[in-house]
């Protein structure tokens, strides 16, 4: 004759499912409790280097200015797009900057003016800069990097940051 375990308890489905959905809650209860609290305090802000990537009398509209942001290893673009964009910069609104540097597998992405979007060869994925590098097509599943620039007063653009983490990294910044 086998013998019974003493601390075996008979639940039914409906208890058993009661118990977890207590047990789930408290966990999530406590998994939010923590970043409420943070809320208060500032977010830690990753800190970019400001860089100068030219100057706004090196842009002719609709053709790509090559730079490089953060560092060397990051190629992107400057383009002057003739409309003010989102994220645009300038007195304008219309000097926009991308990495070209395909999110989804890491292809160099081309320009064309003929349809103003950003192209990859590798599969096929198009990008809008006139919405802020919005993905109109393809298998990325990020939108294309945009810089946040500034123009000062001499036309003089600099990079400020990146709103979206450049392929390849763990961070935009080394």
């Amino acid at each position: 004759m086998s013998k019974k375990c003493e601390k075996l308890v008979d639940i039914g489905r409906r208890q058993f499912l009661r118990g977890t959905g207590i047990v789930a809650a408290g966990g999530i209860a406590t998994t939010i409790a923590p970043a409420q609290s943070k809320a208060a305090t500032p977010l830690a802000r990753v800190n970019y280097p400001s860089s100068k990537l030219g100057n706004i009398k090196d842009l002719k509209a609709d053709a790509p200015f090559d730079v490089a942001y953060p560092d060397a290893d990051a190629p992107g673009v400057l383009l002057k797009l003739g409309k003010k964009v989102p994220g645009g910069a300038g007195p304008d609104g219309d000097v926009v900057g991308f990495s070209t540097i395909c999110p989804h597998k890491g292809f160099p992405l081309s320009y064309s003016a003929a349809d103003r979007s950003f192209n990859c060869p590798g599969h096929y994925s198009r990008f809008d800069p006139e919405a802020g590098g919005q993905q109109i097509w393809g298998q990325a599943t990020q939108n294309l990097p945009q810089y946040a620039l500034r123009i000062d007063d001499k036309g003089d653009i600099y990079a400020e940051g990146v709103d979206e983490l450049l392929y390849g990294r763990l961070s935009n910044v080394l």
